[in-house]
């Protein structure tokens, strides 16, 4: 059996400077889920004996990250609860979106000032991931130049993004530049596993209310400073109750 969490400390630091703070989007409704969110908040859902923002808590302590800012907004308090009672080893700050959902970019700007002005990661709260060789965040952060990167997204190979159902997301360069997203009616080779590393200059000329993060990629691609890092270890697509049990059955059998 694969146990995420015991293989955590045992890998070699491929170098670079980890960013100190990491924004985990924690705060959508989680409507594919369902039944299973009918009663609490997606990133609580229990896969492999721990709930999906307990992974990504365990990852962001192997990986250096010191301090966390996680947006809440459907059953905030149920989400909060759990931050309090069970997240312990590394600082955890609330970005409250209970008045009004604002997805990924609406909520990366909604937080701006508690992300502060350096690099930061940013982690979706239900994905799953097993390391490879490296820690994938030491790997994004030892790929990371701030001379001529304002995204580092880590990917997948379309062929190993584990229960996804989508074409693919980008298309790569050899030298992990980002040459384009997805086209209509044609499979992309790679796919956006929910973990990047953003520069603060993408937090910028935003509209009102809420909005994608496609926005701060589209800019960066367009000015030639969107690259992509792939995942050298498993990934998940935890996003149906199907793929719950799917992905139980994949870390069991190793």
């Amino acid at each position: 059996m694969i146990d995420p969490k015991r293989t955590l400390h045992i890998r070699p630091d491929p170098g670079g400077v980890v960013p100190k703070t990491a924004m985990v989007m924690a705060a959508g409704l989680g409507k594919r889920m369902r039944p299973l969110t009918a009663t609490r908040p997606k990133p609580l859902v229990v896969v492999n004996g721990r709930a999906l923002i307990d992974h990504v808590f365990d990852r962001l302590r192997a990986g250096g990250i010191e301090r966390a800012v996680v947006n809440v907004h459907y059953l905030a308090d149920t989400l909060e609860a759990h931050l309090r009672n069970r997240v312990s080893g590394i600082d955890v700050v609330v970005s409250d979106e209970r008045k009004q959902l604002m997805e990924t970019g609406g909520g990366i700007v909604q937080a701006r000032d508690l992300i502060g002005s350096d690099p930061f990661l940013v982690v979706n709260s239900d994905n799953l991931w097993v390391d490879g060789p490296s820690d994938a965040i030491r790997m994004l952060a030892a790929r990371w130049d701030d001379e001529k990167m304002d995204a580092l997204l880590l990917m997948v190979p379309l062929a190993r993004a584990n229960h996804h159902a989508g074409q693919g997301d980008f298309r790569l360069a050899a030298d992990g530049k980002i040459i384009g997203r997805r086209q209509p009616g044609k499979l992309a080779p790679f796919v956006y596993t929910g973990v990047q590393i953003l520069s603060p200059r993408v937090i910028a000329d935003w509209p009102e209310g809420p909005f994608s993060t496609m926005l701060f990629w589209e800019r960066a691609i367009a000015a030639g400073r969107a690259y992509g890092l792939v995942h050298q270890g498993l990934w998940f697509d935890v996003g149906t109750p199907a793929a719950v049990g799917k992905t139980e059955v994949m870390l069991a059998d190793g």
